[in-house]
């Protein structure tokens, strides 16, 4: 299957789209004239791309910015910043519904509002597009170009007719949707994570196959919105890699807010009856059907290795796994080096800019900044929120290191009882019989913000035992970390000692 990407017109009157169309491909942009051969020439403007054009024109190489669609990237324009937008107001709703939890009086009648609701997120979409601008990039002394590139050799590239000759080269052209190979789904319709945001009324019903960590952040999203919501996912719990309670936290959140899951099930077929979606699922032999006004895809990202001409720079990919880069992200072609969802497995906007970063040093400084040196956190953005970082308890058993694990659930924690939040917990895992951090899985209302820390830690080697001295400001909802690093402490303490 493929992908249609929207067009300047597709937006319509719309003035935020247009105003970020504006400042993230000018109608009336006109290419510069190419230098005889680039320092650096960067294909793909998203994140990654341009974190590598920013780096690399600070240290004052000539630099080459090639992008075929919307500066920005899926993360601006269809992905992160919509989504967290949508999710936001989502979330409003819900409070509002349960503000009986919170010692308010509920309102009698709540209206949603979701073409007000997408009017917000496409006015944040605009302000954020500013910041990335055609402009701004140009006045870094950057060449920016637009349009679709292609490699002639293993030192240049052919972009739309024209040549581009370049010393060193980055590949940061990022992921596009997954799309499962569903009999009759491209007939009947439906939308991914980059086009649902295109939507300007409510659907009365939305169907989303994939329980990672898109599909489950839109389904609950649109089920507060007011749309009835299925979730159909091919295993016995949502977020497979996450811990187990963790999945069955977030299994219960879906279903309070009235979430339909079909878990183990898979969906076979789709048609069309009386302008309707009619989707055939199976689920342990028994075949059932179900009705949606909206297919809503959600199983993932696959890298966007297609139509680059790789094997022309003698570069080495793979169309699942994407494009191979050893520890200092260089490429089979030594002279261009890769970053971001193109080339790692974990596709975030933070590991994008982190790899870029070590991408640029590396290929202009001759350096040696290793990308196995990161430590990399990361969220789904549900309610609760589910973050993690670092080692799980069955990588370490796999990796034979011994691991002690301190669990702190959330009701322990004042805060988060004054925030109507209870529901979560803090799970730090150790090395036996040191203080020394492995990971550690956080569910709550801010695990988001509360990960950071631990994060931190990990990578300045600070242990629980010092974060246990810390004092921390009370109330709040990382006094969960606090009381996870304080067991810690107790336990290692010897006995008769205070």
């Amino acid at each position: 299957m493929t992908q249609v990407r929207p067009t300047l017109e597709d937006q319509g009157a719309n003035p935020y789209d247009r105003e970020r169309w504006a400042q993230v491909r000018p109608p009336a942009w006109h290419n510069p004239r190419p230098r005889a051969c680039y320092d650096w020439l960067v294909i793909g403007a998203g994140p990654a791309g341009l974190t590598a054009a920013r780096s690399a024109a600070a240290l004052g190489a000539r630099v080459a910015l090639v992008e075929n669609h919307l500066l920005g990237g899926v993360s601006l324009n269809y992905g992160t910043v919509s989504s967290q937008s949508l999710i936001r107001t989502s979330r409003l709703y819900a409070e509002m519904r349960d503000a009986a939890c919170y010692g308010a009086r509920a309102p009698t009648h709540i209206e949603v509002d979701f073409p007000l609701a997408m009017e917000r997120m496409r006015r944040i979409r605009a302000r954020l597009a500013h910041l990335d601008s055609a402009a701004n990039i140009a006045a870094l002394g950057i060449d920016l170009f637009f349009g679709t590139a292609r490699f002639v050799s293993d030192d240049t590239i052919d972009l739309d007719g024209i040549r581009l000759q370049f010393k060193k080269a980055l590949i940061a052209t990022g992921s596009r949707s997954l799309l499962p190979t569903l009999p009759g789904l491209t007939e009947a319709g439906y939308l991914t994570n980059e086009t649902v945001f295109d939507l300007t009324t409510l659907p009365a019903s939305l169907l989303v196959i994939g329980g990672g960590p898109v599909g489950c952040e839109l389904a609950q999203a649109f089920s507060r919105l007011g749309s009835r919501t299925v979730l159909v996912h091919d295993q016995p719990l949502f977020l497979p890699k996450e811990e187990r309670d963790a999945a069955q936290l977030l299994s219960a959140a879906l279903a309070q807010d009235g979430v339909e899951m079909h878990l183990n099930t898979t969906a076979v077929n789709v048609r069309m009856k009386k302008g309707k979606k009619v989707v055939e699922i199976v689920n342990d032999g028994d075949v059932a059907t179900i009705t949606a006004d909206v297919v809503l895809t959600g199983i993932g990202r696959t890298p966007a290795v297609a139509g680059l001409d790789l094997e022309a720079a003698g570069v080495v990919f793979d169309t699942a796994a994407g494009i191979q880069v050893n520890d200092f992200l260089r490429t089979s072609n030594k002279r261009i080096f890769a970053a971001g969802d193109v080339c790692m497995e974990h596709m975030f906007v933070d590991t994008a800019n982190a790899s870029a970063r070590i991408a640029t040093h590396n290929a202009l400084c001759r350096g040696r900044q290793r990308l196995s040196a990161l430590t990399i956190p990361w969220c789904t953005y549900t309610d609760p929120e589910i973050t993690h970082v670092g080692l799980y308890v069955r990588q370490a058993r796999a990796r034979g290191i011994p691991i002690k694990t301190f669990t702190v659930p959330m009701h322990e924690v004042d805060r988060a009882l004054v925030d109507g939040g209870e529901e979560g917990f803090v799970k730090i895992h150790v090395r036996e019989g040191t203080d020394t951090i492995l990971g550690a899985t956080v569910v709550g209302r801010h695990a988001s913000e509360m990960i950071n820390g631990l994060s931190l830690a990990m990578v300045a080697g600070i242990g629980l035992h010092t974060i246990a001295r810390v004092i921390h400001t009370y109330p709040t909802q990382a006094e969960a970390i606090r009381k996870a690093a304080q067991a810690c402490r107790e336990s290692d303490r010897p006995r008769g000692r205070t």
